[in-house]
């Protein structure tokens, strides 16, 4: 395959113009060959054999209707991650059976409904797949991914009632993750004070709103194309400290990226100095999606062309590792390959990657995306969910939906 340039975003994102890059399509391949692999991801990981190749488990049903998880196979658990990266690939995929027996399930085990619990208004990030809770402390990635992935349900499908009036439970978790009031009381891992999932002071997402714990962020929490959105669909007034968090999520990619390599660390300060705490200051699993969320805000945005330059940098890295063959953990500086797995899920966010990248190497890892299997065995749960992710991406069919 002869590589030709990139061809550049349009000055303005998708947002405004409606037009979503398809890099598959840039890449020669036709409509009906990139749906057909979309959608045969989508079946094996929502629908396949449940031994070796589905993530996705129907588990009955309540008052509510039908009841279903995904569960991360290798940690044996149902987190609050996964549940809204399914939740959010369902609604890009048109499938509103499997999206409200998600949400069900997330609100029938994993919410936090009594005002005397530190998660009030939020949702346990790990739990068992009978619905017993592992640890009921918030992870704000979650609870992000769902909130924008309800606003779009209410774009795409319309609003029902109760736990199915998609823009109601959006505006009221969003609300949640910016003004709720600090809660003391007892967990199953003891007692815990919880309060809001953003830092009203940085206007960053926090790792964990356990205000117990050191204060810090997560480079790949941060989300400004979802924050731009709020600013105009969210709780009118909350509306202006979320454009003004997009603003500085750009500015903190810039920040905390390697300024060589573009590798960012799983945990950072506020300031975007890593944490050192275990290897967290290490590029590793956490810190793949980063690169796919600054393309992604420059796909629906076009607002910050540093992005280009991001994506750029850290493309030229992996591509100086061996394309094919990258570990996926190393040193900020890319010094040291920590491990030499070459992981599915960081091959999709990489490909993702060339939403805002300029150089002709971008194809080639839109193409590494295109040629990985779909994932199966006993990592299959975060491999596939960001293979997935990354085809809807680079096939232009992760798409704004507007609420009713």
């Amino acid at each position: 395959m002869i590589l030709s340039a990139a061809p550049l975003p349009a000055a303005s994102g998708a947002f405004a113009t409606g037009q979503y890059r398809n890099l598959f399509a840039e890449s020669g391949r036709s409509p009906d060959e990139i749906w057909r692999r979309i959608h045969a991801a989508f079946e094996q990981l929502f629908h396949g054999d449940p031994s070796t190749q589905t993530v996705y488990y129907s588990a009955g049903q309540n008052t509510n209707g039908p009841l279903a998880y995904i569960t991360d196979v290798n940690n044996h658990d149902v987190r609050s991650e996964g549940m809204s990266y399914g939740m959010m690939i369902a609604v890009q995929m048109n499938r509103k059976a499997e999206f409200d027996a998600l949400w069900n399930w997330a609100m029938t085990y994993m919410y936090h409904s009594s005002p005397s619990e530190p998660g009030y208004g939020y949702f346990s990030w790990s739990m068992k797949t009978d619905g017993a809770p592992n640890d009921e402390s918030p992870a704000p990635d979650g609870e992000q991914y769902w909130t924008m992935a309800l606003y779009f349900a209410s774009g795409r499908w319309g609003n029902g009632a109760g736990i199915y009036n998609y823009r109601a439970e959006a505006d009221r978790l969003l609300s949640n993750m910016k003004n709720r009031a600090a809660i003391t009381g007892p967990t199953v891992r003891g007692v815990e004070t919880d309060g809001a999932e953003f830092s009203k002071e940085h206007k960053m997402v926090r790792f964990t709103p356990n205000n117990k714990r050191p204060d810090f962020t997560d480079p790949s929490y941060h989300l400004p194309a979802f924050y731009e959105l709020w600013a105009r669909w969210g709780p009118k007034p909350d509306r202006p400290f979320w454009a003004e968090a997009a603003k500085i999520s750009r500015d903190f990619f810039v920040k905390v990226t390697n300024p060589s390599t573009g590798l960012a660390p799983d945990y950072a300060n506020f300031d975007g100095t890593p944490v050192a705490f275990a290897q967290r200051a290490n590029f590793g699993p956490d810190a793949w999606r980063t690169a796919a969320n600054w393309s992604v805000d420059w796909s629906w945005w076009a607002a910050d062309p540093r992005e280009h330059e991001l994506s750029d940098r850290i493309q030229a890295f992996f591509e100086s590792k061996g394309l094919e063959t990258y570990g996926n953990r190393f040193t900020l500086d890319g010094a040291e390959q920590l491990t030499s797995d070459h992981s599915t899920a960081l091959v999709a966010a990489n490909a993702v990657g060339s939403l805002a990248a300029t150089n002709p190497r971008a194809k080639k890892f839109v193409e590494a995306l295109w040629n990985a299997p779909i994932p199966s065995g006993q990592f299959r749960y975060y491999d596939g969910m960001w293979y997935l992710m990354g085809l809807l991406h680079c096939s232009g069919e992760f798409r704004i939906w507007a609420p009713k």
